[in-house]
């Protein structure tokens, strides 16, 4: 057997492949997915001839009571994990768990929180009446899509160590002002009452 000494298996080993840079589907692939959710979302609320309910709990007055306190109780767990990331980026100190309470945390923001977004798309549907409920609706919508990108980004390797923070504080961010657009104004408006 002869080995030819110009073979391109010569050059071996090849380049470090931690010297390239990532691939842009690593992060053209969630944003496309988070477009996508948000957009099927919208399209979905819009096209919906709203219902006027979706669901009741017993012990509650109204739909707006459950649905309202439902996004209160997503508002705490994600400000757990605010907190939590803090810990785990070494900005306030923590427990050794800090790392379980965030994932935990984030579990019980979205579980609460999926209910709530069934609860607006399907009983009351996409709408833009005034400016407050159009900001609802469009952030409502973005959040979900910006979720699912927070998700696919966290299962990529290399990422850039600033990335996660911004998109979690986005997706906080934008909780945020969509609990004031709906919960804090239902309370504002109607009371503290379940």
């Amino acid at each position: 057997m002869t080995v030819d000494p110009n073979a391109a298996t010569q050059g071996f080993p090849g380049p470090d492949p931690a010297r390239r840079g990532p691939h842009p589907a690593r992060y053209l692939v969630p944003a496309l997915v988070a477009a996508a959710v948000a957009l099927a979302l919208g399209v979905y609320g819009k096209v919906h001839d709203p219902a006027g309910t979706a669901f009741n709990l017993a012990g509650f007055s109204s739909t707006g009571a459950v649905k309202s306190w439902l996004a209160t109780a997503a508002m705490f767990f994600a400000l757990v994990q605010l907190v939590s990331a803090a810990m785990l980026y070494g900005k306030l100190p923590g427990p050794d768990w800090s790392a379980t309470l965030h994932r935990w945390s984030g579990r019980a923001a979205f579980l609460i929180a999926v209910p709530v977004a069934v609860h607006c798309l399907y009983a009351l549907g996409y709408q833009t009446y005034e400016t407050r409920v159009m900001w609802h609706s469009l952030l409502g919508c973005f959040f979900f899509g910006a979720f699912s990108a927070k998700m696919l980004l966290l299962r990529s390797e290399r990422l850039p160590g600033w990335l996660l923070p911004v998109v979690g504080g986005l997706v906080f961010a934008v909780l945020t002002i969509i609990w004031l657009t709906s919960a804090l104004w239902f309370f504002r408006t109607f009371g503290v009452t379940t």
